[in-house]
C-alpha cells in the first residue's frame, strides 16, 4: 500500500499538482461546490476514485486505502465483488432499462419478500429518499391524514417533511417536552413544518406525551431504530414497542427507515425488535453498488399504489424504477448476504467496536464508540449518546472529529465523515486490527493536543 503520510506544510503544495486538484478545478467552474454531493468534500479539494477492488481505493494519484465508508455504508461486499459484477454483464448484454417488465423484478421481489414475514408486498425506486418519501405518501393515502411524526435530528432523506429537524441546533430547537419542526434547505414553507411532529430518541415518555396531542391527525410515525445523526445508537425496547402500540391504538401507521439499518439482520435490524412496522423502506445494500430504493409492508397498506383498485389512491410510477441492471446486482448481493454472511460480518464489527473502545481506554481520552449490526461511530464525548441532543456535535468535538478523520485518511482508511465507519463482506481481521492500531495512535495525538498548553 502506497505511503501517504507527509508533511502537512507540502502538503498543498503538492495537491496543486496534482490530477485531484485540477479535477476539482474543473468541477468547481461547472458545479455547485464542485460536487454532486456534498459528502465527498475535504480540504483543499476531494480525493478522486480510480478503482475499488473488495475493501480497497485507488485513487486518480495512484495512493490506496482501505474503504471504511463504503459509500455511506450501500457497498455491503466492498467493491467490484466479482459475483455481482458476473451478474450486472449478464444484464448489460440484455438491456439496460425498457418499458416493459422484467423477470429480475420479479427474482428480487420474491427474495426481499421471503426475508422478512412482514414484507407482504413490495415496489422498488430508485433511492432512500424516494422509498421514504413513497412510504410517507402511501400512509397518507391510506389513513386519510396528514401529518407525520419523526425524531429530532433523524436523517430521512431529500423529502421536505422527512428532512424536518434534522439539522436542528440548540438555538432552535425547542424545548425537550415539545421539540420545534426545524427547517434544512432554506425557504422551506412553514405550511410543511406544521405537518410534521417531532419527538425525541428513546425518551418514551416524552415521545407518547407529544404524539398524544395529535391522536386523530398523525398518518403516521417514521422510526430509524438507529438513526446515525441521532448518535448510531439502537432504539429501546421500550421506545420500540410503546411506538408500536401507540400507532395501533390510534390508527396511524409505523413506518420504519431501514435504508441503512436493513445490512444489520437477514431481514433488517426490526427482527431486533419482534414487531413489524407497517411499511418499511429500503435502498443501499440492496442495490448491489447501483442506485435503488424499496419499499414493503403489509397487503393492505401497500395496495394504496396498485392501479387496478378504485378508487386509487396514490398512482406511483417512475422511469427507472426495478431498472434490470439494478434487480439483477441487487438480487446477487442479497442472495451472497444470507444469514450466515449477516451473522458473520456483524461478529466481525462486534470486534471493531472492543478494539476501538480498548484504544480509547489506553490513550484516556474522552470519547467513546456506538453502533450495533454491521456499523458503528466513534464520538469525541465519555458517554454514547442516547438522543439527538447529547449526539450533537459541539464545535471542539468536530475539531477533534477532523483530526481523527484527517489522521487516518494520513494512515490509509477511508470513513464516513462523522467518524463512522460501515464494514463490507471483503474485509477479515486484518483490517480491523489494522484500523484499531491507527486509531489508537491518533486518540494518543488528540490526548497529547488535549493537554498540551500552547
Amino acid at each position: 500500500m502506497t505511503s501517504i503520510s507527509q508533511s502537512r506544510n507540502l502538503e498543498f503544495t503538492q495537491s496543486i499538482a496534482s490530477k485531484s486538484a485540477r479535477l476539482y478545478a474543473r468541477a468547481s467552474e461547472l458545479m455547485p461546490g464542485g460536487c454532486s454531493r456534498n459528502t465527498i468534500l475535504r480540504k483543499p479539494h476531494p480525493l478522486y476514485a480510480a478503482k475499488g477492488e473488495g475493501c480497497i481505493v485507488t485513487d486518480v494519484e495512484g495512493v490506496k486505502r482501505i474503504d471504511f465508508a463504503n459509500n455511506m455504508a450501500s457497498l455491503i461486499h466492498g467493491h467490484a465483488d466479482p459475483v455481482v459484477m458476473r451478474a450486472v454483464h449478464q444484464q448489460l448484454e440484455k438491456g439496460t432499462a425498457f418499458t416493459l417488465a422484467t423477470e429480475v423484478e420479479v427474482l428480487f421481489a420474491e427474495h426481499l419478500v421471503n426475508r422478512n414475514p412482514g414484507f407482504e408486498k413490495i415496489r422498488f425506486v430508485n433511492s432512500g429518499t424516494e422509498a421514504v418519501m413513497c412510504c410517507l405518501k402511501a400512509a397518507r393515502a391510506f389513513t386519510g391524514r396528514s401529518k407525520i411524526a419523526k425524531v429530532e435530528g433523524a436523517y430521512h432523506g431529500l423529502y421536505d417533511y422527512a428532512e424536518t429537524s434534522q439539522t436542528s441546533r440548540p438555538e432552535n430547537w425547542g424545548d425537550a417536552d415539545q421539540p420545534s419542526s426545524v427547517s434544512v434547505a432554506h425557504g422551506t414553507p412553514r405550511a410543511v413544518l406544521n405537518e410534521v411532529v417531532v419527538i425525541p430518541f428513546n425518551d418514551t415518555k416524552r415521545a407518547l406525551s407529544i404524539l398524544d396531542r395529535h391522536t386523530e391527525e398523525l398518518a403516521c410515525v417514521l422510526l430509524d431504530y438507529m438513526p446515525h445523526r441521532v448518535g448510531l445508537t439502537p432504539a429501546t425496547e421500550e421506545f420500540v414497542q410503546a411506538l408500536h402500540g401507540w400507532t395501533q391504538l390510534h390508527g396511524a401507521l409505523l413506518v420504519a427507515d431501514e435504508v441503512i439499518t436493513f445490512r444489520s439482520c437477514h431481514g433488517g435490524a426490526q427482527q431486533w425488535y419482534g414487531y413489524c412496522p407497517d411499511l418499511t423502506a429500503m435502498g443501499k445494500v440492496i442495490g448491489g453498488g447501483f442506485p435503488v430504493g424499496a419499499l414493503a409492508g403489509r397487503r393492505e397498506v401497500m395496495d394504496v399504489m396498485n392501479p387496478y383498485t378504485e378508487p386509487l389512491l396514490f398512482p406511483h410510477s417512475g422511469t427507472f424504477s426495478a431498472n434490470p441492471v439494478t434487480m439483477a446486482a441487487g438480487r446477487t448481493a442479497m442472495e451472497i448476504f444470507d444469514n450466515d454472511a449477516v451473522v458473520s460480518l456483524n461478529r466481525l464489527a462486534e470486534q471493531v467496536r472492543k478494539q476501538i473502545s480498548e484504544a480509547i481506554r489506553l490513550a484516556d481520552v474522552p470519547a467513546c464508540v456506538s453502533g450495533a449490526g454491521s456499523l458503528f461511530r466513534v464520538h469525541m464525548k465519555p458517554h454514547p449518546p442516547s438522543n439527538y441532543r447529547q449526539a450533537y456535535v459541539t464545535s471542539r468535538e468536530a475539531e477533534l472529529i477532523m483530526m481523527m478523520l484527517e489522521h487516518l485518511l494520513e494512515q490509509g482508511f477511508i470513513m464516513i465523515n462523522t467518524c463512522s465507519g460501515a464494514l463490507s463482506t471483503a474485509m477479515t481481521v486484518q483490517e480491523i486490527d489494522q484500523l484499531a492500531e491507527a486509531m489508537l495512535c491518533g486518540f494518543r495525538q488528540m490526548r497529547k493536543f488535549m493537554t498540551d498548553p500552547a
